[in-house]
C-alpha cells in the first residue's frame, strides 16, 4: 500500500501544471547560457585566465562542454531551490487547500506513511529535475562544444583537472547536489504541514533560505558558532569535488549536516502531521 500511495502521490505532482514551470524554467536559463557563452565564450574564458597568462600557458580546447556544466551547475543550483519548493511546498498544504487531506486519510495506511510517500514524491521530483539539468549542462553541452580539460578558479588559485578524471567528479558532485535539494525539498514539506495554503511555505521557504545565507555570510563573531551548521552553507559542497586533492573532510562533514537536517525536519513533520485536524 505504501508503493501504490507514493506512485499516486508521483502522478499527482505530474498532473499539476506548475511542475512543468521548473523544467521549462531550467531549459530556458540553460539555453540562454549555452548561447550567450557560443556567442562570447572566448572573451569570458580571456578575462578569467588574463591574470594567469604570464606564467602559465593554455592549449587546447578550454571552452568545452565540461566547463560549461561546471559553470551552469555553479549558477542553477542557487535558483533551483524556489523552483523545488513550488512543487514540495505544496504537497500537503495543497490537499488542505482543495478540501481532500479528509479523503486521503481514511486511506488503509498509516499518516506517517502517507507523509512518506509524499516525501519520496518530492525526492522523485527533486531527482528528475537535476537529472534534467544535468543532461542539458553536460550532454548538450558537450554536443555543442566538445570535451576538454576543465580549469576551476578558487581560493588557492587556478586548478586544471584531466577529462578522464571528471567523470566521477561530476556523478559526486551532482549526487551532492541532489542531497542539497533535497534538504530544501523537505524543509517545503514540513512548513507545508503547518499551513493550509501553497503560498506560506514556499514564500517562508525561500525567507529561510536568504535569511541563512545572510546570517552565513556576515562576519559577526557572535554568529560563528551557529555558521558551520547552517545548511545554506552547505549547498555548495558539491564543489569540493573539483578540488585537488580531494577535501573529504569538508564533504563528509557537509553530507553529515545535510542529513542531520533532513531527518530532524522529517521528525518533525511527521509529529505535526499525526496530529493534524482534519474535522475543523
Amino acid at each position: 500500500m505504501f508503493w501504490k500511495s507514493t506512485y499516486n502521490e508521483i502522478i499527482k505532482i505530474a498532473a499539476k501544471p506548475r511542475s512543468y514551470i521548473g523544467i521549462g524554467a531550467i531549459s530556458l536559463i540553460v539555453g540562454i547560457v549555452m548561447f550567450a557563452m557560443y556567442a562570447d565564450g572566448l572573451n569570458f574564458i580571456s578575462f578569467v585566465t588574463r591574470p594567469f597568462e604570464q606564467a602559465l600557458s593554455f592549449e587546447g580546447n578550454i571552452l568545452n562542454g565540461n566547463l560549461i556544466a561546471f559553470i551552469i551547475l555553479q549558477m542553477l543550483i542557487i535558483h533551483v531551490p524556489l523552483l523545488i519548493a513550488l512543487v514540495t511546498g505544496d504537497l500537503v498544504s495543497g490537499e488542505a487547500a482543495m478540501g481532500t487531506i479528509r479523503l486521503l486519510l481514511t486511506k488503509p495506511i498509516s499518516r506517517t506513511g502517507i507523509l512518506f510517500s509524499k516525501f519520496l514524491a518530492g525526492c522523485a521530483y527533486t531527482f528528475v529535475m537535476l537529472l534534467w539539468l544535468m543532461i542539458l549542462a553536460l550532454v548538450v553541452g558537450k554536443m555543442l562544444f566538445g570535451t576538454g580539460d576543465l580549469m576551476v578558479l578558487n581560493s588557492d588559485g587556478l586548478i586544471v583537472l584531466q577529462q578522464q578524471d571528471l567523470g566521477w567528479r561530476f556523478a559526486c558532485g551532482f549526487s551532492l547536489a541532489f542531497l542539497s535539494l533535497v534538504m530544501i525539498a523537505t524543509l517545503s514539506l514540513t512548513l507545508s504541514c503547518f499551513s493550509e495554503n501553497s503560498i506560506g511555505p514556499i514564500v517562508t521557504t525561500m525567507a529561510i533560505i536568504i535569511l541563512f545565507n545572510i546570517i552565513g555570510a556576515l562576519n559577526v563573531p557572535v554568529l560563528e558558532p551557529i555558521q558551520p551548521y547552517l545548511f545554506t552553507n552547505h549547498m555548495i559542497a558539491w564543489r569540493n569535488f573539483f578540488e585537488d586533492p580531494l577535501p573529504t573532510a569538508k564533504i563528509l562533514n557537509s553530507v553529515l549536516i545535510l542529513v542531520i537536517h533532513i531527518v530532524g525536519l522529517l521528525g518533525i513533520a511527521v509529529y505535526k502531521f499525526n496530529k493534524k485536524d482534519i474535522l475543523s
